[in-house]
């Protein structure tokens, strides 16, 4: 008769502050950018990744020169990590009676809507999985329109630079935006893909040329930043977009290019109603805490 044999079983329980570390690095894409979003420095994350790691006798992320990438093993854990981040914050919410529900129209610019809107969007909604948040996007013009008429409760918009700054929720360079490898910028008079004429990227590009006397034209015009960006990859014309926004496949054009300086902008919330509900109270106190730190 074979003898018994005892198998030694390690039971890893997941620590729920390890996990959301690791899914704010997983979904940022890099320690620097994930640091900022949770308070910590790198060399903690770094650490807490490694306790990870330990753990569970797996390699979940590598670093590259351009942040972090996840392992097979790092893919899997953060289906499973966002799963039981989500599970956990309901339950939080609901046993505190500060889970929140209802409807909610927001309208937010194209240019920060995939920057911005996901990580905003999933982080209220793990803990307020009732909530139901209907997006609108266009530039700040019309979202303005659309909160004067009462047509959205709530908007991020972008404002003219100032030095009272404290107004707002966090500050972006425009940067002039061409091609890789086109030469666009050099074409006289300049061609220009741009928004509609009160737009700020629209202002700041034509005020800026005219003040350095640069010929340009107007090749493209339109509300939609995709429009815009579809121009500007086929070498035809630059735009201006905030540099958060810019795709990874276009090049932000340096001072060297001989393109005149551009001006900051800055972000903030805006809300239509004087008395806000639970739920647009709620959605505006989430975006002013989590938006500086995205």
């Amino acid at each position: 008769m074979d003898p018994i044999r005892y198998i030694n079983v390690v039971t890893v329980q997941f620590d729920i502050d390890l996990l959301r570390n690791f899914v704010a690095i997983a979904e940022a894409g890099g320690m620097s950018r994930a640091a900022g979003r949770v308070g910590r420095t790198q060399a903690a994350l770094s650490q807490q990744i490694k306790k990870l790691e330990t753990a569970l006798q797996q390699t979940l992320m590598t670093r590259t020169g351009r942040g972090v990438t996840l392992t097979i093993d790092g893919e899997r854990l953060l289906a499973h990590a966002q799963k039981i981040l989500r599970t956990h914050d309901e339950a939080v919410a609901e046993l505190l009676g500060e889970s929140l529900s209802g409807s909610l129209r927001f309208g937010c610019p194209d240019d920060y809507a995939q920057v911005f809107l996901p990580r905003l969007l999933q982080r209220f909604s793990r803990q307020h999985p009732q909530a139901m948040i209907e997006v609108i996007c266009a530039p700040t013009p019309r979202l303005l329109e659309r909160l004067e008429t009462h047509a959205l409760d709530m908007a991020i918009i972008s404002v003219p630079e100032s030095r009272e700054r404290v107004q707002f929720l966090r500050r972006e360079a425009f940067v002039w935006v061409g091609a890789k490898g086109a030469e666009a910028h050099k074409l006289d008079p300049l061609q220009l893909a741009l928004s509609d004429l009160d737009t700020l990227d629209h202002q700041a590009a034509t005020s800026s040329l005219e003040r350095v006397g640069r010929k340009y034209r107007i090749a493209y015009a339109s509300g939609s930043v995709a429009g815009l960006t579809a121009v500007v990859r086929s070498g035809q014309a630059i735009a201006v977009l905030t540099r958060a926004a810019v795709p990874r496949d276009l090049q932000i054009l340096q001072p060297s290019s001989g393109l005149p300086k551009l001006p900051s902008v800055g972000i903030t919330v805006r809300t239509a109603n004087r008395y806000m509900s639970r739920l647009i109270s709620g959605f505006e106190a989430h975006v002013r805490s989590a938006l500086p730190t995205l």
